[in-house]
């Protein structure tokens, strides 16, 4: 039951905000704990369950700290930390950065389709990290158990681990050089890449948070982000304790039932003017509202002054189908802030200036595919999104195929540089050597820059994305290596848009079988092998041996097989119903 004497942390205090301009993050979490703001934990109604003040959230860092180093923990090694958004990650998390250690979030099993399936992606990002210990919550040891045998580390509840004893020693001093962190893509199963992100870049990304926001003194955010997550993890935790600002904090799968929760802490917080969400999240609440005469008596949306948007394309159509239906509760559509970033750039690359909200330029289908102009038929224009100017000290370019940088309105390769550009991606150096060059970051992203604001028009390299979660294809694909009489460059995984809009995932696959009740089942377990990858339903197209299309070097080409599937060209076997 709830506690109704239950306070929560205010939206202002004494303590001078200062925009993340310390020296590591644990100074910053010391100047925090000055103040009596801090992180704000609910049920799945939006109640109170339980303040965290960040000088609470310092005191129990510090002592996690002391036990990690009981525990024979030193600088450099990883903790590994199951994402539950609550006061013992916090704690953890911050605790292992006290310790000189870099925490390693990961995720719940909520976003996978099995036990089974869970519990590889654990394997595989653990043996990527190789962490002295995995910590997680209770309700799933026998999984998280079964990953840190099968990595061979040691494995320990959160309680468990907080009953431990504390060492007496000093603790270290971080430099501001030093590895704050591991990222994991929370896509990637396979072909883990964890980006190691040190404090300097972490801080100066934050720095770009509060400055491009342009933080007021009684900003509160509110936020149903998952943590290992980088918007979530960055952009609404690290982010409110460098820059001061109070934060509910509303669980994911809370939100995943019941996504109006959000809107009611909103409405029910006077204070909160600050809340992010990728695309399907302003698009589910949407859908939600069943009469539009009930949104003005049970939303006041008033005060919401930034609305972020980023993790996925953003979608003028959904932007406007919630302005359609809440502008009743006050919500106004110059609150939306777009942006654009990605762990490897710590987060944040661009924000839209507080204001100006979504803009879109309406580009030609031909130019963001670079084909030739069909003149035989009309021409065809996608609404892209204007995704802001570049965060404090980040410089943006567009560039060709060969390196020369593009003028306005070229589409070219998004590059970025600036201090809070990644460090490496930890323990792979041909990866890394890659994407960093010369100190820029090749995003893989396809854009282009107008009067200083960066338009994004395409994915990043092959990578899928639906409703805010990446999933890697080559982990699709390979999944379905695994069933029998399959070899590997017979199934291509790419997204495609549905009628009514939305993105799925589809799988092509070589069929070299011709009875039809073997193709059914076939693509039956097909189906439910990639939804045990990704959580989701997808489209599973059967077509004729060799019909995948290859480069010049032998190599799967995911975008021409996309390509020649939407315009017929690779033409699948039929299914019987």
């Amino acid at each position: 039951m709830m506690d109704k004497t239950l306070t929560p942390t205010p939206n202002n205090c004494a303590l001078p905000r200062r925009f993340s301009d310390f020296e590591t993050f644990c100074d910053a979490l010391d100047y925090a704990a000055r103040g009596t703001r801090g992180l704000n934990f609910h049920d799945p109604r939006g109640n109170l369950l339980r303040p965290y003040p960040y000088s609470e959230l310092r005191e129990d860092a510090q002592r996690m700290a002391r036990k990690l180093i009981a525990q024979g923990v030193v600088p450099g090694d990883r903790i590994a930390l199951i994402a539950e958004t609550g006061t013992e990650f916090a704690s953890l998390f911050c605790g292992a950065i006290y310790a000189g250690a870099w925490p390693v979030p990961l995720p719940l099993p909520t976003s996978f389709g099995g036990k089974e399936g869970y519990i590889e992606q654990l394997t595989v990002q653990l043996n990527s990290s190789d962490p002295k210990f995995l910590l997680f919550p209770a309700e799933i040891s026998a999984m998280a158990s079964e990953a840190a045998t099968r990595h061979n580390c040691t494995g320990m509840s959160y309680a468990h681990f907080i009953a431990l004893p504390e060492s007496d020693a000093a603790l270290p001093t971080p430099e501001p050089d030093d590895i704050c962190y591991l990222q994991y893509s929370s896509g990637s199963t396979r072909f883990p890449h964890g980006v190691a992100v040190t404090h300097r870049s972490l801080l100066n990304n934050l720095r770009g948070h509060g400055t491009g926001m342009k933080l007021e003194p009684e900003d509160r955010c509110v936020s149903w982000l998952p943590w290992y997550h980088d918007m979530g993890l960055v952009g609404c935790f690290l982010s409110p304790i460098a820059n001061q600002v109070s934060t509910d904090y509303l669980k994911t799968e809370d939100f995943a039932r019941r996504p109006l929760a959000w809107l009611d802490m909103i409405s029910r917080n006077q204070g909160t003017t600050l809340s992010y969400s990728p695309t399907f999240g302003y698009d589910i609440c949407a859908r939600r509202i069943s009469s539009q005469s009930t949104v003005a008596e049970r939303f006041d949306l008033s005060r919401w002054r930034i609305a972020g948007n980023g993790a996925d394309m953003i979608r003028p159509d959904v932007m406007q189908g919630f302005v359609n239906a809440f502008a009743d509760a006050g919500f106004r559509a110059d609150a939306f802030l777009p942006s654009y970033g990605l762990a490897e750039a710590t987060l944040a690359v661009t924000i839209m200036p507080p204001g100006e909200g979504i803009r879109v330029e309406l580009v030609e289908e031909e130019r963001l595919s670079g084909s030739p102009r069909d003149l035989s038929r009309p021409a065809r224009y996608r609404a892209i999104v204007n995704c802001g100017k570049p965060v404090l000290d980040m410089t943006v370019e567009i560039r060709g195929e060969t390196g020369q940088v593009k003028a306005d309105h070229q589409i070219g390769k998004v590059w970025c540089k600036g201090p809070s550009v990644m460090h490496s991606y930890f323990r792979d150096a041909e990866s890394t050597a890659e994407c960093l060059v010369d100190g820029w970051l090749d995003t893989g992203d396809m854009g282009y820059m107008a009067d200083g604001y960066l338009f994004i028009v395409g994915r990043a390299k092959d990578m899928i994305i639906i409703n805010g979660k990446n999933h890697w294809p080559q982990d699709i694909e390979w999944a379905v290596e695994q069933l029998p009489g399959f070899h590997q460059g017979d199934i291509a995984a790419f997204s495609v848009e549905t009628e009514n809009g939305e993105e799925v995932p589809a799988v092509l696959v070589h069929c070299r079988v011709s009875d039809p009740e073997e193709r059914v089942r076939l693509h039956g377990e097909i189906r439910e092998k990639v939804r045990s990858i990704t959580g989701m339903h997808c489209v599973v197209e059967l077509v004729p041996p060799r019909s995948l299309p290859r480069t010049s070097s032998g190599k799967l080409s995911r975008a021409k097989a996309k390509k020649l599937y939407l315009s017929g060209e690779i033409e699948p076997f039929k299914i019987a119903a």
